[in-house]
């Protein structure tokens, strides 16, 4: 099972073991990262799941959708780094992944 870092918005630090084959939003969820939103439950269609990916993993993420880009265009707080967790699907290949819940809009 990966890894997986996260800080949420009040600077709390956070680690958890992850389940493969669910999205890094469903995984966030579940281990209590309230503040992930996540109002649409991954249909692509809020944003409220928006996270800043660590700068070294991006390269290991499935590459952005077209839907994904113009949904993070809606946010006041997107930044290079910016992802919408619901379409991160969780792999070993992303042991260590460490992102930080973005602010809310």
């Amino acid at each position: 099972m990966p890894t997986i870092n996260v800080t949420t918005r009040d600077g709390h630090a956070k680690s958890f073991e992850g389940t493969n084959g669910q999205s890094l939003m469903e995984n966030l969820r579940s281990h209590g990262v309230d503040e992930v939103l996540a109002l649409c439950g991954g249909c692509l269609s809020c944003a409220t799941c928006h996270v800043y990916v660590d700068e070294d993993w991006l390269s290991a993420l499935p590459p952005m959708s077209e839907d994904e880009d113009d949904l993070l265009d809606s946010s006041g707080a997107r930044e290079a780094n910016s992802r919408l967790s619901c379409q991160i699907p969780v792999s070993d290949a992303l042991d260590g992944l460490s992102v930080t819940v973005a602010p809310e809009d």
